[in-house]
């Protein structure tokens, strides 16, 4: 019982002092509502809302089958035509690095590289290194990557699904891999990772229809975790891939064993009242090590002014600019390595080459765009914003209700947002543990996968006793 009362009063403290200081600043009603309203229900869920052509459900199968992705010299050579037979690019402005966006002088290099050194043949090896796979999901064509670790008797082999986001790949963990999948003396357990294409990313087919939001999108992964026999398994994400989990883990709590992220995703009003109100004094929000990823406010918000002007776009007209991306490995390639540069660390637009070989290499930075080439999803992986950001999937509350999972989160230093660790209680109160990171950015498993595996790993031990633990606690009564 005293234990339950300092837990209760650990949570409430942070809400008083709130109270006190927004009461002063003349929003107390506000907090107070906010904080104190119930919240809303649980939408339903179909679990065979039917996204592909309505023709394909008589031909309907479950059948699991093999794949691989192949560069085929049809392929490639259209790619190396279009990358020399193009327009001039114009030319950057004197003195001007990465601040317009993708250098143009710079791009040349690159563009380069990949028409007369990308190893096409050497990196479809690479990529088919692992076992590939297909099925089909309400109506989807799924792919996935599925890695199970060879592990002595004794170990249980537990399920990890990954799922990446906007505009990475199932390649953004391939460097993780090995390092997820080794068996260690001192673990119990052994991890087989489940790495799909999101629907409309990569391999994976996208909706036919409007409204496949990343709440829809939730379902699809939870019924491939369940086609592939998993009834109970541990979920991570970054980017989209964390909202997809978080959802994920709030409608199928007795599911999803543990939630671990990299990029927690919260848009609710509390949270919004949180961040300004921590403007007045951060150090009732935030950390103060930390407080400079949130504040000043009239920085950040700049900051994403400067950097998410491509989500508005995608948010309303995907279509349009997905059909001169979709039409240009030239434009495709800028479009998508300019988030590579910025958002691994924001200095990076003041450095001429855009500090990409700095975490990166070429060939594993042209691996994530020839999927995006080779597929032809620019267009409906960039749709995935205008079906999430809407009128639709805000009215679910989604964010608004609690996600009992136990919760493991991860920031980096230069991730695009921060949320601090009192927010991140009021939707994950199982949260438990979070870390603020003195390095990285937005791309972490593959910036840091050494960083990344290690937290991931420990996250899946602690749930594991969590759980172990809550048995033991139910046993006793």
């Amino acid at each position: 019982m005293l234990e339950t009362c300092l837990d209760i009063a650990t949570y409430l403290v942070p809400m008083f002092r709130l109270i006190v200081l927004s009461a002063l600043a003349g929003i107390a009603a506000p907090i107070i509502y906010f904080y104190f309203k119930s919240h809303p229900p649980l939408p339903e869920i179909d679990l065979e809302e039917w996204w592909g052509p309505k023709l394909a459900k008589s031909k309907y199968n479950e059948s699991i089958v093999p794949f691989q992705v192949e560069f085929s010299n049809l392929v490639v050579k259209d790619i190396k035509e279009r990358l020399r037979d193009r327009h001039p690019l114009t030319p950057p402005l004197e003195g001007i690095a990465f601040e317009y966006g993708f250098n143009s002088k710079q791009l040349e290099s690159w563009l380069k590289y990949w028409a007369e050194e990308y190893p096409f043949s050497a990196r479809e090896r690479y990529i088919n290194q692992y076992k590939h796979y297909k099925t089909n999901i309400q109506g989807l064509n799924i792919h996935f990557v599925r890695v199970t670790p060879e592990v002595p008797a004794g170990k249980e082999v537990v399920p990890l699904l990954l799922l990446h986001g906007w505009p990475g790949s199932f390649l953004e963990f391939y460097d993780a891999i090995p390092l997820l999948t080794a068996a260690n003396k001192d673990r119990d357990f052994a991890v087989e990772l489940i790495i799909p294409s999101l629907p409309g990313y990569g391999f994976s087919s996208g909706a036919v229809r409007p409204g496949f939001g990343a709440d829809k999108m939730a379902v699809v992964m939870r019924n491939l975790m369940s086609r592939l026999g998993y009834k109970k398994y541990y979920a991570q994400g970054g980017d989209w891939g964390a909202l997809i989990t978080s959802i994920m883990s709030t409608y199928f709590p007795n599911e999803v064993l543990g939630y671990h992220t990299n990029l927690p995703f919260l848009m609710s009003p509390w949270t919004s009242i949180i961040r300004i109100l921590g403007a007045i004094y951060p150090p009732l929000v935030v950390n103060s090590n930390v407080a400079d990823r949130m504040y000043p406010l009239g920085k950040h918000v700049g900051f994403l002014l400067q950097e998410t002007g491509y989500m508005h776009l995608q948010s309303t007209k995907p279509d349009t600019v997905g059909v001169a991306l979709a039409d240009s490995p030239a434009g495709l390639a800028a479009y998508i390595l300019e988030k590579f540069s910025t958002w691994t660390k924001p200095e990076y637009r003041s450095q001429p080459d855009g500090g990409l070989t700095q975490r990166f290499t070429k060939d594993q930075l042209i691996d994530n765009v020839m999927v995006y080439w080779m597929s032809n999803c620019i267009t409906t992986s960039m749709r995935l914003y205008s079906e999430t950001f809407n009128k639709r999937y805000f009215g679910l509350g989604l964010d608004q209700i609690p996600t009992q999972v136990p919760t493991f989160v991860i920031q980096a230093k230069n991730e695009i947002n921060y949320v601090p660790e009192m927010v991140l209680k009021t939707k994950y109160p199982n949260l438990l543990k979070a870390t603020d990171l003195e390095d990285g950015g937005h791309f972490l498993a593959m910036e840091l996968p050494e960083v990344y595996a290690k937290d991931v790993l420990t996250a899946i031990t602690t749930f594991r006793n969590w759980h172990k633990e809550k048995e033991a606690r139910k046993t006793e009564l």
